[in-house]
């Protein structure tokens, strides 16, 4: 049996396959390379290109690598870009998922795995949110994660197909091993933004918003290194493989930094200032929000390994540094 990670070939899912290759897993990748790289992925794993919402081509990957569960996390993840550009994100993040699900019900393929978002909360009432607060997206990336958590609990109830969903907060980091890291160009990504801006691989960098209702008037989030993600997704495939029924767990720390800290974080670790420049607010930006982290920690008995800022921020460092020797010598 073997494992189909799609977007495996992007940030989340390379540190994925590795967590899998390593724990004896056989894995097939289904990506179409528009953010993610061949070169991201160990040799000897499957790489399939092409599109995760085309039904007949995961039925015959299914069928020809006897899959027996898809973790899934193809889609678009712009927070900004999914106001400007909403039925795109509609179509990429909520129709395609559709499709795959529809191509695993028809594969008899019984367990999903899927990258879902802390944004479905939109701007919680409770920091830490837990796992049972109020839905409330405030943007259509939010809207369309959260789409696809509804159609998973309908299949589950109609087909012998059971799910998890994990409601990621910021991942940032990279492999502790140098192996893999965040290499899309024009990432968004705050720690990434403010490695290159480090590095002078960007002049400057924006923070947006700092009249938030908040200590420093940034944003605060809760930052978790990719691989403790990607071993929450370990965790998760133990549970569902072994029984478990279908849930949903939020993956974070419970520990907030604002805007303001994390960039004095990399200053720390790059050894220097660089040129920070204050800006207005963006549209779907909630002021702050935490992961309650107890459900996770208690059910799939997830202990994360990396939970330090400076660490998570050392390691995204290293990793921009020698980003430009990968792409080289892919």
């Amino acid at each position: 049996m073997s494992v189909l990670v799609t977007g495996g070939a992007g940030y989340i899912g390379s540190h994925m396959v590795l967590e899998l290759r390593e724990a004896g897993e056989t894995v097939v990748v289904l990506d179409n390379l528009s953010t993610g790289f061949r070169w991201a992925l160990p040799e000897d794993v499957a790489l399939v290109v092409g599109d995760v919402g085309d039904i007949d081509l995961v039925r015959k990957i299914a069928a020809d690598h006897a899959v027996d569960a898809i973790i899934h996390f193809a889609g678009s993840i712009i927070v900004p870009e999914s106001v400007e550009d909403p039925l795109g994100y509609y179509h990429n993040n909520t129709v395609k998922s559709r499709a795959l699900m529809q191509a695993a019900v028809a594969s008899n393929i019984r367990h999903f795995i899927f990258s879902s978002t802390a944004a479905v909360y939109g701007n919680p009432q409770e920091v830490p949110v837990p796992e049972q607060a109020p839905l409330t997206p405030m943007s259509p990336y939010g809207s369309s994660k959260l789409m696809t958590e509804i159609m998973l609990r309908d299949t589950a109830a109609a087909h012998e197909f059971n799910y998890v969903a994990l409601r990621y907060f910021n991942v940032a980091g990279a492999d502790p091993q140098g192996r893999t890291g965040q290499s899309t160009p024009r990432a968004t990504h705050l720690i990434k933004v403010a490695c290159e801006t480090a590095l002078g691989k960007r002049n400057h960098m924006q923070v947006f918003g700092t009249d938030y209702d908040t200590d420093d008037g940034t944003c605060i989030r809760d930052y978790i290194h990719v691989t403790d993600l990607a071993r929450a997704h370990m965790a998760a495939l133990r549970h569902l493989r072994s029984g478990g029924t279908s849930d949903i767990f939020n993956c974070g720390y419970s520990k907030g930094y604002s805007v303001l800290q994390v960039i004095e974080a990399v200053k720390r670790a790059a050894g220097h200032p660089f040129d920070v420049r204050m800006s207005p607010r963006r549209p779907g930006d909630p002021a702050a929000i935490v992961a309650g982290s107890d459900k996770i920690r208690s059910q799939l008995g997830w202990r994360p390994e990396h939970d330090d800022l400076d660490e998570i921020v050392t390691a995204a460092l290293g990793w921009e540094e020698q980003l430009a020797s990968f792409k080289k010598s892919a």
